[in-house]
């Protein structure tokens, strides 16, 4: 028979043992509550770091999506333009339309002088402003022979100024006290506006700010998107179905695997100097094309490709091929009817995200050459280019005022571009998503 001192001290054991199960599980809920809080933090860290970010380069950049323009009445003077009367397009091409623009902008201004003076003065217009009338003419002759009113594109320093971008005050801009008066007289007489700027989204690289615009280094990226994803997504793609559905398992295929596995750690830049020695100069790609640097580009995602077609077709349950087979298809016929389409979702966002990266590369891009500085916009893989990416190197490493916000708003463009195609790959995992 057990006493009761025995008992009890029995009792109190329990009692102890349980407080501490009770205490122990009170400091795992504090730690898992500690380590959600962490987390928590430093989610909004990262995420107010990147809003900070995003927010700077917008307040930077937004102002490039808009450009000072001048309104002049120019006297399209028959005499200046087509003399002869006969509208012949090589002879309206040369006319003198710069003389028709200084001619309309010194009325502005009689008082305006001395040779020096109409100097400055005429630096407010832009040196794209000649070229302005001149596509004006070629596409409406009608107006040879009559006064029209236009709005012509300011310089750089006046687009600054007008948008508060630099100091007006002398200091920091490199326009005088005088030529500040004009654009404040300009201003009164609603001459001068800030409008859609067109240019920006249309025209290609420019060494004057002002006329500098991003369509020909998207088309650029866009050619070479072309080739990347003709090169790499049907290459990554079979070698994926390959490694994974019918390569034999031994020391061949888990070679290869590493290699591939290393390879997607690989800086950019050794993708560019071996487009550089084997493509370039091997085998005579043109340089700075669109074919060079979607070939490169293609190397360089490849590893990206094959491993998250890989992890999609891995994902697929043994049970879809083992019904697939047990119904007489043969092994290709499992993959390519069954597999694949349910892999699909997966492989295509990892196509998607190799596409994104190899959008915004630049150091591979530099070593074949598309740093150069091309005004015409690419029509083919084989004209000569650049890229998104290296148009914004370009830029920011230019001295003007200007090329900041152009700069800033190029990366927008980018972002853009970006935010457009992993949007495309949501709406491909919706659209290719099926259930087992």
């Amino acid at each position: 028979m057990t006493d009761t001192p025995t008992i009890s001290k029995m009792s109190q054991a329990k009692v102890g043992i349980e407080e501490q199960v009770r205490a122990g599980i009170k400091r795992r809920y504090a730690a898992e509550r500690r380590f959600r809080l962490y987390g928590m933090l430093s989610i909004t860290i990262a995420l107010s770091f990147l809003a900070i970010l995003i927010v700077t380069v917008a307040l930077q950049g937004y102002t490039a999506f808009e450009q000072t323009k001048i309104r002049l009445d120019i006297n399209f003077a028959q005499d200046v333009i087509d003399p002869t009367g006969t509208r012949d397009v090589k002879a309206m091409s040369g006319a003198n339309y710069r003389m028709l623009a200084r001619k309309s902008f010194g009325a502005l201004f009689p008082d305006v002088t001395a040779r020096r003076d109409k100097r400055k003065l005429y630096k407010l217009l832009s040196i794209g402003a000649p070229f302005e009338l001149r596509a004006m003419v070629l596409a409406d002759p009608s107006l040879i022979g009559g006064r029209r009113t236009v709005w012509l594109t300011a310089s750089d320093d006046v687009d600054q100024t007008v948008k508060n971008r630099i100091s007006s005050g002398g200091g920091n801009t490199r326009l005088s006290g005088r030529q500040i008066a004009w654009i404040t007289k300009l201003a009164t007489q609603d001459r001068i506006e800030t409008q859609f700027n067109t240019a920006f989204f249309l025209g290609g690289d420019s060494r004057e700010p002002e006329l500098a615009g991003v369509f020909g280094a998207a088309a650029g990226s866009f050619w070479t998107l072309v080739v990347t994803l003709v090169l790499s997504f049907p290459l990554g793609v079979m070698t994926a179905i390959y490694l994974e559905e019918f390569a034999p398992k031994n020391w061949w295929t888990d070679l290869i695997e590493i290699n591939i596995n290393n390879l997607a750690a690989v800086p950019s830049i050794v993708f560019g100097l071996l487009g550089l020695a084997v493509f370039l100069q091997l085998f005579g790609v043109p340089r700075s094309a669109p074919l060079a640097g979607g070939i490169v580009l293609a190397l360089m995602t490849l590893p990206t490709i094959i491993i998250a077609a890989r992890a999609a077709l891995k994902a697929v349950p043994p049970s879809i091929r083992e019904a697939a087979i047990g119904i007489g298809a043969s092994r290709m016929q499992t993959v390519a009817h069954h597999v694949l389409p349910l892999a699909m979702p997966g492989v295509l966002t990892g196509a998607i995200l190799g596409m994104a990266r190899a959008l915004g590369e630049t150091a591979p891009l530099l070593m074949i050459g598309m740093v150069a500085f091309i005004v015409d916009i690419p029509s083919s893989p084989m004209d000569p280019a650049t890229a998104l990416p290296v148009q914004i190197y370009l830029w920011a490493d230019s001295p003007e005022r200007a090329f900041v916000e152009r700069t800033s708003g190029a990366i927008l463009v980018l972002l853009g571009f970006m935010i457009c195609m992993n949007l495309i790959a949501i709406l491909l995992r919706k659209k290719f998503e099926q259930r087992w």
